[in-house]
């Protein structure tokens, strides 16, 4: 647990990073709030898409094979990502590489991998991977914007110093700041960790990062609604959308990954091409699809097969039958007195 404190607020309050923790067969077993909020934001993302899956009146058994085969990857190369550039931290204890749920997990590491594992299921299982991506990219800001709080509770992923109201300070934050100075100077970042009675307050980049995911998420799912002429026009939105965030806040970490000894932040790289890219391309798709109609609000026929389509007419042709013959007048017949 730590006391955390706003500059906008005498009282601190106190954040526990531990869940739940219990004794199993003689192993001392705790479940942290970070990897409690990761999984909570996935369930929302997941179960987003499933009522979108719904809605389009998607294979699910195909799209359970998806996401399957993207949260395997997913994880793996989020871990990859993270430890690649950290190996510093592991190569003594190489078995501390499997303890995700102390933190250490790259969100562009995460989403490659997810991406690659999606990709792989799409063409084994024959759907179409450009029109899946717009549903992954609405689903991703839920996740995001979530599981961004997992980064509070472990008092990480913060920023540099700032007078705002909303700057906060935690011991483990000048704890941190202080055991880094050197590594933070050599990429040129001057930063006071502060103390108990004159405390330094820092930027809360997660704050930032989940409040503009979720409100990206508001953003894509009208566009989608509303605005959506092409397959993977989702997708460029979101690369668009979350890439100018994060260009922006990761400039204020402190735990950037640097491009070898550089001042180069690799996700601030990253993030610029990115959106330098779904731009270029978002830009050009629009132009070649300016005349075209709208897509529908009903995208069955962008996931199912022609056979599975015509299956689901005819139980929706079903199932309306009865009502419909509710709403017909009486018509004599000929048992029926005229």
């Amino acid at each position: 647990m730590t006391t955390v404190y706003f500059k906008a607020l005498e009282k601190g309050f106190d954040v526990q990073t531990t869940f739940l923790r219990f004794n199993f067969f003689g192993h001392d077993v705790r479940i942290q709030w970070y990897g409690v909020l990761i999984a909570f934001g996935f369930t929302l993302a997941v179960l987003f898409g499933g009522r979108m899956a719904y809605k389009w009146k998607m294979n699910l058994d195909k799209m359970i094979d998806v996401l399957i085969g993207g949260t395997v990857l997913g994880v793996i190369g989020a871990r990859l990502y993270f430890v690649l550039f950290h190996w510093d931290l592991y190569k003594e204890n190489p078995m501390d590489v499997f303890k995700i749920w102390e933190g250490g997990l790259a969100i562009y590491g995460g989403l490659i991998g997810g991406l690659i594992g999606a990709a792989i299921v799409c063409k084994v299982r024959d759907l179409s991977f450009l029109k899946l991506l717009d549903l992954c990219g609405m689903s991703f800001l839920i996740g995001q914007g979530i599981g961004r709080w997992g980064n509070f509770t472990n008092q990480e992923a913060f920023g540099t110093n700032t007078n705002l109201p909303w700057g906060m300070w935690s011991q483990t934050i000048a704890n941190d700041i202080n055991s880094r100075a050197f590594e933070l100077a050599a990429h040129g970042i001057t930063v006071d960790g502060g103390s108990i009675t004159d405390k330094a307050y820092v930027h809360p980049t997660f704050l930032y990062e989940s409040i503009w995911c979720l409100a990206a998420f508001a953003v894509l799912y009208w566009i989608c609604s509303k605005h959506r002429k092409f397959d993977g026009q989702i997708m460029l939105c979101y690369g668009i959308l979350y890439g100018a965030e994060r260009a922006v806040v990761e400039g204020l970490r402190l735990d950037s990954l640097y491009i070898g000894s550089t001042n180069i932040r690799i996700s601030q790289l990253l993030s610029a091409i990115l959106v330098v890219v779904c731009g270029a391309l978002l830009t050009a798709l629009l132009i070649k699809h300016k005349d075209d109609p709208v897509l529908p609000a009903d995208l069955r026929h962008y996931f199912v097969t022609e056979e599975e389509e015509e299956v689901a007419d005819t139980v929706e042709d079903a199932a309306m039958q009865p009502e419909d013959a509710a709403m017909l007048p009486d018509t004599p017949t000929e048992d029926t007195e005229a």
